[in-house]
């Protein structure tokens, strides 16, 4: 889906729309990298908030809960932990 929707989505959607969609979809791309570079969790610590503030004003209030919310700490448990498939639970947890 990271790289997918990039693709798919863009001659159908509005710019305004797409280019959020492409931020969060970067975003995990570079949170489930196989290495992480700390300066860039650091960076993507700052640019998390920015894209769920654009994606906020997208959607619904109703599409957001406290999972999207969970986003805004991944980068620190990155830089913390390193890489996260060998901590993520979510596969697991549903």
């Amino acid at each position: 889906m990271q790289s997918l929707i990039p693709v798919a989505f863009r001659d159908l959607l509005l710019k305004q729309v797409w280019e959020p969609l492409v931020e969060i979809s970067e975003f995990f791309r570079a949170l489930c990298a196989p290495v992480i570079q700390v300066n860039d969790m650091a960076i993507w610590q700052e640019r998390i908030v920015e894209i769920i503030y654009k994606l906020e004003r997208i959607f619904p209030p109703s599409f957001f809960n406290n999972v999207e919310h969970l986003a805004i700490h991944f980068p620190y448990e990155a830089r913390v932990g390193g890489p996260v498939q060998f901590r993520w639970m979510h596969l697991f947890e549903r």
